[in-house]
């Protein structure tokens, strides 16, 4: 494995964590989000990872696309509520927060991960090239 191939899955990884943190904020931002009907709530959402290799040596991470979780929306009886249906009901997303809290841990934790490894490799390299001096 070159050494810019080490960037290369390095910054793929990076740019993969981005995402996943990006949808775990999404995902905290609308926990408390209530809608009418159940088919109308917030459905936690979730980026699928794929590991990419390519015959010209090309390694990776690619997102390969989102998504959406299949736990039911758990109904609220709030007929004070405006969005309550008739029978006094708001459907609350299926979003669980302690989860995202780990994933945003887990994915902060990744991506530092890889800035270090990126870090170390141009260390590395910075020092090869001092050895010819």
């Amino acid at each position: 494995m070159s050494l810019f191939s080490i960037f290369n899955v390095s910054s793929s990884a990076m740019s993969a964590q981005s995402l996943r943190l990006n949808a775990t904020a999404s995902n905290m931002a609308n926990a408390d989000a209530v809608a009418t009907k159940p088919e109308d709530a917030y459905k936690a959402r979730e980026p699928v990872f794929q590991q990419v290799m390519e015959q010209n040596g090309g390694v990776g991470v690619r997102v390969s696309g989102i998504t959406q979780s299949t736990a039911p929306n758990p109904a609220l009886y709030e007929p004070g509520n405006p969005l309550a249906n008739k029978d006094g009901y708001v459907y609350s997303s299926n979003v669980n927060p302690v989860e995202e809290m780990v994933n945003m841990l887990s994915a902060s934790r990744s991506y530092q991960t890889n800035v270090q490894m990126m870090d170390t490799a141009k260390n590395l390299a910075l020092r090869t090239l001092q050895l010819g001096q």
